[in-house]
């Protein structure tokens, strides 16, 4: 497994990740079985890098994580955490807290679902309006201190963020959405992490199943997130199913499944850039480490570019209550 380091003072891992939220509900129904066979796939391929945030399924994840890790040596795996939303019983959503007595708090429920002693990676999901970054950032510090955390990272945050945040303790990576069709961070945000020495772990690459055929019109099931977003929806959602299928015409070019073209361009953007693939079936792992090990040419970066444009798909990725709530986006 090819490996990366996160930004200056992040820690070494593979050069792609594990993201589990689809393992938890989020786009419906998983299955247990199948989702701790993911974890072990991935761990046999060399996929050391396991992302999660406290909040999906109110910490059913971390409980499956904690699960799938029973037995595995603790130096042999890193995760990285968000934490900051606040949910309720019929999983709605609240706002956030990232005040530091809610940092603490949030850790020792996360430490306890996991089975750990320390989280290599810990950050707050979303900017908190109504608390300072250099806050919330401190008190994750005071958490290293103490030996229960390795790094800071954060997510979706924008530029000015970012250095306020680097002034108060050194910022591992930047968790963020970065995909063929998703590329907003190449404007300030990217050029800012490269200044100031974060890395990126990227998700939304396959964004969110729309760009790989994962989704159908009216296949959603109960209580995927997908049914509010944008994307996926109207004439947006129809119109960005042949966004998906020339991406698959492309990519069947090169030999590879659309889901491999839209890894390999992503990997291509810098070794800075750790994306995680999504996955809840072991296939999945064993389709993106092939596409790792591929890769693309330059002519093969440019044929796919020209035939996917940065606006291709139409709506925005979240709906527009979760768009207000993104610091990157402003």
């Amino acid at each position: 497994m090819q490996t990366s380091k996160l930004g200056k003072n992040g820690p070494e891992v593979s050069a792609i990740g594990l993201g589990c939220m689809a393992m938890s509900g989020l786009y419906g129904p998983a299955d247990r079985g199948e989702a701790i066979a993911t974890i072990h796939a991935a761990l046999d391929a060399g996929i050391d890098l396991i992302d999660t945030g406290d909040f999906y399924g109110m910490g059913h994840n971390e409980m499956l994580i904690g699960e799938a890790l029973k037995g595995v040596p603790r130096e042999s795996y890193k995760l990285s955490v968000k934490f900051g939303p606040l949910r309720d019983h019929g999983s709605g959503w609240n706002g956030y807290d990232a005040r530091p007595i809610a940092v603490k708090n949030f850790l020792a429920y996360t430490l306890q679902r996991l089975g750990v002693d320390y989280i290599d990676i810990y950050r707050p999901a979303r900017l908190d309006p109504n608390v300072p970054i250099e806050d919330t950032v401190g008190a994750i510090a005071e958490c290293i201190e103490a030996g229960w955390v390795r790094h800071v990272g954060l997510s979706e945050v924008g530029s000015e963020t970012l250095r306020r945040a680097s002034a108060v303790h050194p910022i591992s990576d930047l968790q963020i959405e970065y995909a063929l069709t998703t590329r907003n961070i190449e404007r300030a945000v990217l050029p800012a992490c490269r200044e100031l020495g974060i890395g990126l772990t990227v998700y939304g690459v396959f964004g969110r199943g729309l760009l790989t055929g994962g989704w159908q019109p009216g296949a959603g099931a109960p209580g995927d997130f997908r049914h509010h977003a944008p994307r996926f929806q109207g004439e947006a959602g129809l119109k960005n199913l042949d966004v998906a299928a020339e991406i698959a015409r492309v990519a069947q070019g090169f030999g590879m499944t659309g889901a491999q073209a839209l890894l390999a361009w992503v990997l291509a953007q810098g070794n800075d850039i750790v994306p995680l693939v999504g996955a809840r079936r072991p296939s999945r792992v064993t389709e993106a480490v092939e596409a790792l090990e591929r890769g693309l040419g330059r002519d093969q970066l440019a044929e796919l570019e020209a035939a996917i444009p940065p606006d291709a798909v139409e709506g925005e990725r979240y709906a527009a209550a979760q768009m207000a709530m993104l610091d990157s986006e402003r």
